[in-house]
């Protein structure tokens, strides 16, 4: 396959795993952030960004890791698996983030965020 069209199709494919990972991210959580965010809330944002920031890390790691396109679908779709497990846990051990999230407790947007941040860090560099 052409080199272009090898980066087009691995740009397409974490492009559209990022869009999935959002809608499936932001139907999870138990407010809305969407909306949260639309309205200036602050912590919803950061949390948001935190985790977006989160799941691109495993995500870039695996197409600078892995040049076979399967191999690199399959490292994404981990990533994402490991990114909602997560977010489960830190939800049960945190049980009131609705409503920091919801009060515009940034503090508590910024612990959600760097979570995830976090973990997406050390996901990235377990892809190898």
């Amino acid at each position: 396959m052409p080199a272009i069209l090898n980066y087009l199709l691995h740009l397409a494919t974490a492009v559209a795993l990022v869009m999935i990972f959002f809608a499936l991210y932001t139907r999870m959580t138990p407010y809305d952030e969407v909306k949260l965010i639309r309205e200036g809330n602050h912590a919803a944002a950061l949390s948001l960004g935190g985790t977006l920031i989160g799941f691109s890390l495993p995500l870039a790691s695996a197409l600078l890791n892995y040049g076979d396109y399967y191999l690199f679908l399959g490292w994404g779709a981990g990533a994402m698996l490991i990114q909602v497990l997560v977010f489960h846990g830190t939800m049960r051990l945190l049980k009131m983030s609705k409503d920091q999230i919801e009060s515009d407790n940034s503090a508590f947007g910024v612990l959600l965020g760097s979570i995830s941040i976090a973990i997406g860090l050390v996901n990235a560099g377990s892809v190898s």
